[in-house]
């Protein structure tokens, strides 16, 4: 039976009070498919009281007996105890708790291929705070956690999308994380990701280059020269359609934009900030290259709304329209 897990993340973040408001649109029955939330119940419970949402909340102890999505209704399964509920007041001891639910939803997905994993936004400072000290994302979570050799963080939106060739690290760490037996796999993995997850046939990909001016022939840098470049021509012998190292500063004209299906960045903040200029609300991110189907809102806890006032529902909207599409 296909279904959906909803992990919901930081407690005391809005992730939450997502799911609640959501609840009560006309969207949440048109899923079709079971959509589990993946939660305590008090947490639940007291959540939507602080949002005066009237909301029922229903148990399934055996995911394979959930039912279709009713509007009001919400129904949960309990992996652990939220020790803190309070919204916009982050507790480390709530780690634990945000850590049970994600590895409950991972290996649920694990067992069964039908099960799609939509996340909400975590808080990384808190987990690393409250004892899961290398903890530096979701995408390495799971990676982690599925024992998959080479992923992918990419994210998505109607007017673009990026995938990032490093993800959560400092960028004085970037130049030597950026090999190019590691951006051959990460192309082949969008290429293909986006063949099989976003029905597109023929993929344009775009490879941003790591220095200024993508390094003005080695004057600026040579990992162009000796690792971009090699391996963008190694793929497009392979029929891969890519090309780069391109400059990041000119790379998302208009005319670009609308000739490109995916851009590779070399590291985090050099092409999220234009997504989500463009996109910020409406996007999601999706895991490639693991064994499971797993998409996230684009966007953080937002501590301090949470509890207090209705949420954009976009990202959260699109990432679980999204999972239908993988799961089909």
């Amino acid at each position: 039976m296909k279904q959906i897990l909803y992990s919901h993340g930081e407690p005391a973040g809005i992730g939450v009070d997502l799911i609640l408001h959501l609840a009560k649109l006309k969207f949440w029955e048109a899923i079709q498919i079971p959509l589990v939330v993946v939660a305590d119940p008090t947490l639940l419970e007291s959540r939507a009281a602080d949002l005066s949402l009237k909301i029922t909340f229903l148990e399934v102890k055996n995911l394979r007996k959930a039912k279709k999505n009713k509007i009001g209704s919400i129904q949960f399964y309990s992996a652990a105890s939220c020790p803190d509920s309070t919204p916009g007041k982050l507790n480390p001891q709530n780690a634990g708790y945000v850590i049970a639910n994600l590895n409950f939803a991972i290996q649920t997905a694990v067992d069964n291929p039908k099960t799609a994993l939509v996340t909400g936004p975590i808080q990384k400072s808190n987990l690393v705070e409250g004892g899961f000290k290398n903890f530096q994302g979701h995408t390495e979570w799971i990676q982690k956690k599925t024992g998959s050799k080479s992923v992918v963080m990419l994210l998505a939106s109607k007017k673009i999308k990026v995938a990032l060739a490093t993800t959560h690290i400092p960028i004085s760490e970037v130049s030597k994380n950026i090999k190019k037996s590691k951006l051959i796999k990460i192309i082949q993995l969008v290429h293909e990701g986006l063949k099989e997850k976003f029905n597109i046939p023929e993929p344009k990909i775009r490879v941003l280059g790591l220095n200024p001016h993508a390094g003005e022939s080695g004057k600026i840098g040579q990992e162009e020269i000796k690792i971009i470049e090699p391996a963008v021509k190694a793929c497009s012998a392979q029929g891969i359609n890519v090309l780069g190292p391109l400059s990041a500063d000119t790379a998302f004209n208009k005319n670009l934009l609308q000739d490109t299906d995916a851009y590779i960045a070399m590291f985090h903040d050099q092409a999220l900030p234009v997504l989500k200029a463009l996109s910020f609300g409406e996007a999601i991110n999706t895991t490639l290259g693991v064994p499971i189907i797993r998409t996230s809102v684009d966007h953080g806890t937002a501590l301090e709304i949470a509890g207090q006032k209705k949420p954009l529902l976009g990202s959260l909207q699109e990432a679980i329209t999204q999972a239908l599409v993988q799961l089909r």
